[in-house]
């Protein structure tokens, strides 16, 4: 069988960021597969919480510089990568100045939700795109978790359907119970998401402008939906209901070869 690539796309990793039960997810699973021989690649964004000399992040300059559309503006990326310890694997952090400076992840000191949590999902998710092609690293699986990466498997459907890099990526979306009761302003939100080849018919999903469309979205256009907690099943029903034929199934946290056997299955290996 030959190597499998596999991209791991998540707001945050241990130990650089540990704020959800992600961050222990995405530490564990992406060793595990890299022990089964597997190529793995890791991207979160470079939230301020983050000390760079601590981890001892750096910036790569071969990669950084370019800019992402976000609405009107183009948003500058800068990326930076550090090795996860006694892993010897790669993460490459997603940085901007505006959207990710900040000394809180997804809400100020007093707690309230930044309004523009919607943008940062967006630039993250499309800059996180533009890394891996900037890499010339062609992944066999993008594998997302958690709201903040939810665009992505759209964008692998769309934008990048015929792109070299991704024309045979597929993708696996892992739900989480991360939910938050802010709603995003409707007006201006299909636009900022837009990219080459979405029209704003391949954006319902998002019409609730809040955690559930992100969600929805996700799961839509996704290959394969995956939980690590049954329980978490039922607060997505009313999703799976809507998007019937859409491939769901639950795999352990711990069923390392649950995960492996799901991978090489997806890519009929």
């Amino acid at each position: 069988m030959s190597k499998l690539r596999i991209l791991y796309v998540a707001s945050e990793v241990d130990p650089f960021l540990s704020t959800t039960q992600v961050a222990d997810f995405i530490r564990k699973l992406p060793s595990a597969m890299q022990d089964k021989g597997f190529d793995i690649r890791i991207l979160v964004p470079r939230f301020g919480l983050i000390n760079e000399r601590k981890n001892r992040l750096h910036e790569v300059v071969r990669l950084s510089g370019f800019t992402v559309p976000v609405g009107d503006s183009d948003m500058p990326v800068t990326i930076k990568v550090a090795s996860l310890p006694l892993a010897r694997l790669q993460v490459y952090f997603i940085d901007n100045e505006d959207y990710f400076q900040r000394k809180y992840v997804f809400t100020d000191k007093e707690s309230k939700f930044y309004e523009d949590n919607d943008e940062r999902a967006i630039f993250f998710c499309k800059g996180a795109l533009e890394t891996v092609k900037k890499l010339g690293w062609s992944p066999d699986i993008v594998h997302c978790s958690d709201w903040m990466t939810a665009l992505i498997p759209l964008y692998l459907k769309t934008t990048y359907k015929s792109d070299p890099i991704f024309k045979d990526s597929k993708t696996v979306f892992s739900v989480f119970d991360n939910s938050f009761e802010h709603k995003f302003q409707f007006e201006g939100l299909y636009e900022k998401v837009k990219n080459t080849n979405i029209e704003d018919e391949m954006l319902g999903s998002l019409a609730s402008a809040d955690y559930e469309g992100f969600m929805k979205i996700g799961i839509e256009y996704s290959d394969i939906v995956i939980t690590t907690e049954e329980e978490v099943t039922e607060k997505f029903n009313t999703i799976f209901n809507e998007l019937p034929d859409k491939k769901f199934e639950y795999v352990s946290e711990t069923d390392i070869d649950g995960f492996y056997n799901l991978y090489t299955a997806l890519v009929g290996e």
